[in-house]
């Protein structure tokens, strides 16, 4: 039958006007955003300065405040292309390791004889042995403060290589742990140039790896890539500091000697600390996901030595207590001191999946870049460049909706009316979805709207057709609608279906820009045949109830 049941005319209004209502905050863009970031930014900070208040009051807080974002090439910004120089952390690695097997060598003085360090490639510890006989002792000790490889997948080698050359003991880090610290170091860039970035309350930066080593950064809205540099260069503080107390008042002032910090991992749950920290991230070595003695996942850290005297100390005084650990005024773990932590090294337990660990790890290790970046590429794009393309992406839309809606209204009237209107939905609800996703507009995604208008009336079309040639076979109007839809179906699906997979192998395959285009295009589609198949129909329908024509010209 051609009359659709009332709840699913119900429903098609509804999505249509939740499309609408949606979409309807981009229409007002610079009102609405400055009420975004004035609420962000107030949430950050606890209260709403009087200038934050009047930008919040600039739109009302009980509509949809959702835009689509504007990325790089029509907001303006900075473009780098970043390499991690992931040897110098095996440098590091192999400085950080003397200490701690010279202490142990040096405990077993009367197997091994005297110890010296010498000179060697950076990414190797060379020591020499006084006495050769030793040298299976010495072998066994190195081999004693390897770690196994932790990876997401489990358990995999050794973390070292130890060989024996004449008299020299060699021990360098294994190929597994070599492939396991590039990803922790670049993962680890990654989250100190993510913090660092959004500090600045720029909005979307794109921050993603690219290749085994290499970092790209995208931020709109920034003035220079200078100034992006100097930001990623800046250090996050990274502090260890005794627990005074906890709770969940975001009001509460702290006492001299004393600051407030909010959890990280907790909502509403703020932690009063000493002002003063026992150690901080500059006194870190290194941070690392490892299991316990029950074999769960965890953390393990090691401080350099001045740290591991004054991390002892502490933590020989105050077992049993809370010690948070503070990255950028947040705490992100607040664990119990559940023994007299010598040496240097600890362990974080606590519910860790594996994951959680290996995030917590990098959590930890973000005070400080772990490696030199190597900047390849860097390109400052000014706003009047992004205002050109959105210009230019306005007239190619104004452009193809006009002649769109002249063609339909041209071939097919009454019909092709109802389905400029439609298009005109269609249009809305493909902004109201990617305002909902929060997704980032780019000039290619302007082209896969731009596409999908020439796209959106295909459907129309075929029905439109299908219905003159029911009106021919001498078949009622409404034989002849009804008719059309259901012999339309099949084409419509494989049109939109071959469309579709290829969208979706551009996104998976492509680069940035090929899938903010894949992403417009397959929304688009939905949006395309949703309105096609359903609102115009509905549209016939409503009309045909009122008007019963005994014929139709289309």
């Amino acid at each position: 039958m051609l009359q659709m049941p009332l709840w699913k005319q119900i429903l098609i209004w509804a999505l249509c006007a939740l499309g609408i209502v949606t979409a309807a905050p981009n229409l007002f863009y610079s009102r609405v955003e400055l009420h975004n970031d004035a609420v962000t930014a107030s949430e950050k900070a606890g209260f709403a300065t009087d200038a934050q208040k009047a930008e919040i009051a600039l739109w009302p807080s009980f509509l949809p405040s959702g835009i689509v974002n504007l990325g790089l090439d029509l907001r303006g910004g900075a473009h780098l292309l970043a390499e991690v120089q992931v040897q110098d952390v095996y440098k590091s690695r192999m400085d950080g390791l003397w200490p701690e097997l010279r202490k142990a060598l040096t405990d077993a003085r009367d197997e091994v004889g005297g110890i010296r360090r010498a000179p060697s490639d950076p990414a190797i510890l060379r020591v020499q042995i006084e006495k050769p006989e030793g040298m299976a002792k010495a072998v066994e000790i190195a081999k004693g403060l390897a770690a196994p490889v932790i990876t997401l997948t489990g358990v995999g080698q050794s973390s070292l290589d130890v060989a024996v050359e004449g008299n020299d003991l060699v021990i360098s880090l294994s190929e597994a742990e070599k492939t396991a610290t590039d990803d922790r170091t670049v993962q680890q860039s990654l989250e100190i140039i993510r913090r660092r970035v959004d500090e600045v309350g720029t909005r979307e930066p794109t921050i993603q790896r690219e290749g085994a080593n290499r970092i790209l950064i995208q931020v709109p809205g920034i003035g220079s890539a200078t100034e992006l540099k100097e930001l990623i260069g800046t250090t996050a503080q990274l502090t260890f500091q005794p627990v005074l107390g906890r709770g969940t008042d975001a009001n509460e002032i702290a006492q001299p000697g004393q600051v407030i910090y909010p959890s990280l991992d907790e909502p509403g749950v703020f932690y009063k600390l000493d002002s003063s920290p026992v150690v901080t991230g500059e006194d870190l070595v290194d941070a690392r996901p490892e299991f316990d003695q029950n074999g769960r996942p965890a953390v393990g850290f090691r401080f350099d030595p001045t740290g591991a005297r004054a991390f002892g100390d502490y933590t020989a005084a105050n077992v049993g207590q809370l010690f948070a650990i503070v990255l950028d005024h947040e705490v992100i773990s607040a664990p119990r001191i559940n023994q007299h932590i010598p040496g240097g090294s600890g362990i974080i337990t606590g519910n860790f999946t594996v994951e959680t660990s290996t995030n917590l790890a990098v959590l930890l290790r973000a005070g400080a870049l772990p490696a030199k970046l190597n900047f390849l590429e860097e390109r400052t794009i000014g706003p009047e460049l992004g205002q050109d393309s959105i210009d230019a992406g306005r007239v190619a839309t104004v452009v193809g909706l006009v002649a769109v809606i002249a063609f339909m209204i041209a071939s097919y009237g009454f019909f092709g009316v109802l389905a400029s209107i439609a298009l005109a939905i269609n249009m809305a609800m493909i902004f109201g979805f990617l305002s909902a996703i929060g997704a980032t507009l780019t000039l290619p995604g302007i082209a896969g709207i731009v596409l999908t208008i020439g796209m959106a009336v295909d459907a129309n079309v075929l029905v439109f057709e299908r219905i003159r040639e029911e009106l021919r076979t001498a078949r009622g109007p409404a034989r002849a609608i009804e008719l059309g839809y259901e012999r339309a179906m099949s084409a419509i699906i494989d049109a939109n279906v071959t469309t579709f997979i290829s969208a979706a192998i551009l996104f998976f395959l492509g680069s940035g820009p090929v899938k903010g285009f894949a992403v417009t295009l397959v929304v688009g589609l939905v949006t395309s045949v949703f309105t096609a198949i359903y609102v115009t129909r509905l549209f016939i329908s409503l009309w045909y109830d009122r008007r019963r024509p005994k014929t139709i010209v289309i």
